[in-house]
């Protein structure tokens, strides 16, 4: 939305002016300073004398040597290469040097006595007044051309610290924004002006608001505490305003943002608890000085696994992906922390898919691995419903690959990226999750120079099709959000405290630990989409409200997803050496049992018999409880032709002809 001074024939002057040459702008402010100079010594006169005639009176070459002598000095300095839009407190400096110059020229004429009507006076008066045409001059100018680049919109600056200066002086050469004040908590600065900008109590924010139309608040505290930004946030959401934010100061330390860059509010942000505190001892113990591995390497978890690894001092860090595009994105992000911040490993990036046994078995060999992070999985529930086989193939047998490759191979510790889907599974990705933790245990129990551990956690913020980048995409598309239903409630964490978890969880495992994190209170999806509602300036839409501008729409349950979700089977659990990670026992199965299961569950998948498969992931995952049909999209495809066709089978037939076939491809 564009203000009145942006339309009509003063903003077509404007823009004509902005588009001319350089060297035509600097001989008009040659030509305008050459005026102002003249013109302040006369008015100087003038004042001095009370006279017309006096100021007439004045010697022309007294006129030519003030602008000779200014001039140049102006241009020396460099006045004429300053932008008018940009200028600072520089130019300031500029101006008031080469005024000096000339009042030095006037001090010389009046005390020599060459001329009758230049007097000590005359020379302070010229002064102050030269300064004022001189450098208001530009001043108006500057300020006339900024508006005509500026947004009607205006916007609160939340911070007046050096986040916050930062900020104003590059909203004061953009087109975006109109700063209308700051707002602080620091009484000490409260009251002060800051390039041109007063500082206001945080407690007259809604005033602010509405006298001053403000549409838009931009937080400018990086470094504050994740509870502190919920108190602002809660603060900000009545008011009704669009919320962003300058990058968190750990960002802008390694270069990745700058203090200008705007941000929509941090998904950290909607969480409502500080983050879990590393602690970094726990970090050395498998990553400094050794070999590391990453499975899933360009995911949503494994590229910020790589990226905090590569920050811990491995002494090779091995980047294993099946996506070839995944695998290029971040092996050139790691390339380039490399080189920005000079550091010392070995990066090796390959492409290759954790059930490819005897691929992942070579890697491990051949680079020496010693800790792997295994987070190759399919992971979006609705999608593994309807590609059961596939969701099998990856979370189940990728893992039970993975993990004895790495057992053959002599790793120290190999951890599982887990899920809370995995307690009491109603989905097959949550079976498939937990039945991989099983297969861990089995082998642990069996007997492992290899120490195995599960890490499980909640909902990760701002990956792949989570809620909230979902959300987002929805709010700049107008809306509706959806949300499953209004009393779903999910756990949440941001990427960087979930692998924090997985990197120090190798550290304090025994073998055959599960480890979850105490992560507060679960959200209620419906709410957090609310508060982005409102973050975004905006208002809901229901029956109390049916002018609001964003509906929510309740779209149902999808297949196999549960109302909450879980973080323990069972209550017996243990503290570690974190204060909030805890260490879950729970039920496992003798290897032999296990490992049948696996063989069955590859005669079924290779048959494609999704009945049985799912029916051999109950027998493995006693908690696993489907939801309802099987909705796999081949299997219903095959069902339906065979419906279609009068080909109907019980499902014991199926079965027996699948065990048939098994045994004659065995012979």
């Amino acid at each position: 939305m564009r203000s009145d001074k942006d339309s009509g024939p003063l903003a077509l002057l404007l823009a004509r002016i902005v588009a001319l040459p350089r060297y035509v702008k600097r001989a008009v402010l040659l030509a305008v300073d050459a005026t102002m100079i003249p013109l302040a010594l006369f008015t100087a006169v003038l004042l001095k004398e009370g006279s017309l005639e006096a100021a007439r009176a004045v010697e022309p070459w007294v006129y030519l040597a003030i602008t000779a002598v200014s001039l140049p000095v102006f241009a020396r300095i460099g006045l004429y290469r300053a932008v008018l839009r940009f200028l600072g407190s520089r130019a300031a400096y500029a101006v008031l040097t080469g005024v000096s110059a000339s009042v030095l020229t006037l001090l010389v004429i009046a005390l020599t006595g060459v001329s009758d009507h230049v007097s000590l006076p005359v020379t302070a008066i010229f002064m102050a007044l030269a300064l004022v045409y001189v450098g208001g001059t530009r001043m108006v100018a500057r300020d006339v051309l900024t508006q005509r680049f500026r947004s009607a919109e205006r916007v609160v600056i939340y911070g007046a610290g050096k986040a916050g200066t930062s900020l104003i002086a590059s909203l004061n050469v953009g087109r975006n924004f109109v700063p209308v004040g700051f707002v602080d908590d620091n009484q000490a600065i409260v009251g002060s002006t800051i390039r041109g900008v007063r500082v206001w109590p945080v407690g007259h924010l809604p005033e602010l608001v509405r006298d001053y139309g403000v549409t838009r608040v931009l937080l400018a505290v990086p470094s504050v505490s994740r509870r502190r930004r919920q108190e602002i946030l809660a603060a900000l959401e009545p008011l009704g305003v669009y919320v962003q934010s300058v990058p968190d100061i750990a960002d802008v330390v390694v270069g990745k943002a700058r203090l200008e860059d705007l941000r929509d509010v941090d998904s950290a942000d909607l969480l409502g608890r500080d983050a879990v505190a590393p602690d970094e001892r726990l970090f050395d113990a498998c990553i400094r000085g050794k070999v590391v591995m990453v499975t899933g390497a360009g995911g949503s978890i494994g590229s910020e696994l790589c990226r905090q690894i590569a920050a811990l001092g491995p002494r090779r860090l091995v980047l294993f992906e099946m996506s070839e595009l995944a695998l290029y994105q971040i092996e050139r992000e790691l390339r380039s922390s490399i080189s920005r911040e000079r550091l010392d490993f070995e990066l090796v990036s390959l492409l290759g898919n954790a059930h490819h046994k005897y691929r992942v078995r070579e890697v491990i060999q051949a680079f020496g691995v010693q800790t792997v992070y295994h987070a190759a999985a399919y992971k979006h529930v609705p999608i593994v419903e309807h590609n059961v086989i596939e969701g099998i193939h990856n979370n189940v047998i990728g893992t039970w690959y993975t993990a004895e490759a790495s057992l053959e191979c002599g790793v120290e510790t190999f951890v599982l990226v887990s899920t809370d889907k995995a307690v009491n599974p109603t989905n097959v990705m949550g079976a498939t999750k937990r039945l991989a933790e099983i297969v861990l245990q089995g082998l642990q129990e069996r007997g492992s120079r290899t120490r195995f551990c599960m890490v499980r956690f909640g909902n990760v913020l701002e990956s792949s099709g989570s809620v909230v980048p979902v959300f987002r995409e929805q709010l700049r598309n107008g809306g509706p959000i959806t949300v499953t239903h209004p009393d779903v409630i999910r756990y949440f964490m941001t990427i960087p405290e979930a692998s924090q978890l997985v990197l120090q969880a190798g550290a304090m495992a025994q073998g055959g630990d599960v480890f979850v994190l105490d992560m507060g209170k679960p959200i209620r999806i419906a709410d957090l989409a609310r508060r982005m509602i409102k973050l975004a300036g905006l208002t809901v839409r229901d029956a109390q409200n049916p002018d609001g501008d964003v509906e929510i729409v309740y779209t149902g349950l999808r297949p196999a997803e549960k109302l909450y979700e879980e973080l323990l089977i069972g209550s017996n659990v243990s503290g570690t050496g974190h204060p909030m990670i805890m260490r879950a026992r729970e039920h496992s199965l003798p290897w032999d049992e296990v490992q049948q299961l696996l063989h069955d569950l590859i005669v079924a998948m290779g048959q494609f018999d999704v009945q049985t498969a799912r029916e051999l992931l109950k027998r493995g995952v006693s908690e696993y409880r489907p939801s309802g049909e099987i909705v796999d999209r081949v299997w219903a495809r095959r069902e339906s032709e065979r419906r279609s066709k009068g080909k109907v089978t019980s499902i014991e037939t199926r079965r027996a002809a699948t065990r048939r076939e098994a045994g004659s491809s065995s012979d």
